[in-house]
């Protein structure tokens, strides 16, 4: 029989690790106590408490800075499935049994996948759950990357080249390369392009530190040639246009080719991988049962099947 003092422990170390863990994501006592309601000297409290209680220490303090320990490491990996399990519980209760009426979803994705990527899936998820508050957080590279961290966003859609240790990867679908040109491009004329023909010819590219940039960097120095960026900007479309008023060419990934374009395409296969676009999460990330089924929608639009794995094993 559970006493009432081994409740009230229990309770306390449910707030404590509430503390615990929001700390972590957040990055400071403020901004956790800012999103707890609570105060900073409580935050404070209660993770020396925590401490107290189980003998360790759980963060180096820097100044201003706070940073895990192991011990703080091996326990966020312990804890943070299980208040996303317990903060989530009636919500994972009610569509357990069929019913997601309520609650928020946050996604995070660049431009180019808001636009090509998710519009049928959200399409979708609005029409069957309209109760529930979809955000689509415009957000690439390290911005998307540091929203995930501190679970302002429940998961990513987007193409990844690096994966960091604490964050995976679940691909949805494939796109391939491809070289854009105008209609009377010298390029249009040829019957086949290399990259040496491509070389001589001014681009125009995504900023230099999102990922096109670097994979038309290392393709055409594995081929020991050089490029020419005439003109850095941001996005597909902004791309495609420039590209139709002649004003330079560009290597894309052909999700953005609706056949509308006044342009010539040319596949770059030969060359160039193709492009992946998927599911970024946080290791120890417990879906909602919000994201569970837009996730589910998601990879039953681009015929995946079989939905996605244990938010917790996969994630």
């Amino acid at each position: 029989m559970v006493t009432e003092k081994q409740l009230y422990y229990k309770n306390n170390n449910l707030k404590q690790l509430r503390a615990f863990c929001q700390v972590v994501r957040s990055g400071s006592i403020t901004r956790a106590a800012e999103r707890l309601f609570l105060s900073q000297p409580s935050i404070t409290l209660q993770i020396q408490a925590l401490e107290r209680e189980l003998e360790v220490t759980l963060f180096e303090r820097r100044g201003p800075n706070l940073k895990l320990t192991p011990s703080g490491e091996s326990l966020y990996m312990l804890a943070g499935p299980l208040v996303d399990g317990m903060d989530g519980l009636q919500e994972n209760f009610a569509a357990h049994h069929g019913q997601l009426e309520s609650g928020e979803l946050n996604i995070g994705a660049g431009e180019s996948t808001i636009l090509y990527i998710l519009p049928e899936a959200v399409r979708r998820f609005v029409a069957a759950h309209p109760r529930v508050k979809l955000r689509i957080n415009n957000v690439t590279g390290r911005d998307g990357l540091k929203m995930l961290r501190a679970d302002e966003i429940d998961f990513a859609v987007g193409s990844m080249l690096d994966m960091p240790d604490d964050l995976t990867y679940q691909q949805v679908v494939t796109y391939d390369p491809a070289l854009i040109t105008p209609l009377d491009h010298p390029l249009a004329q040829l019957p086949s392009v290399t990259l040496e023909d491509i070389s001589h010819y001014g681009m125009i590219l995504p900023p230099s530190h999102l990922s096109t940039w670097r994979i038309v960097k290392y393709v055409f120095q594995q081929n020991n040639l050089t490029f020419t960026v005439t003109l850095e900007a941001g996005g597909w479309e902004v791309i495609k246009k420039y590209v139709e008023l002649g004003m330079g060419i560009s290597i894309v990934t052909d999700i953005c080719l609706t056949g509308q374009e006044k342009l010539v395409r040319i596949p770059l296969n030969k060359y160039f991988p193709q492009r992946g676009y998927g599911l970024v999460l946080r290791k120890g990330k417990f879906l909602s049962p919000q994201a569970r089924r837009f996730v589910e929608i998601l990879t039953e639009v681009y015929g995946q099947g079989g939905g996605v794995e244990s938010p917790v094993a996969s994630s």
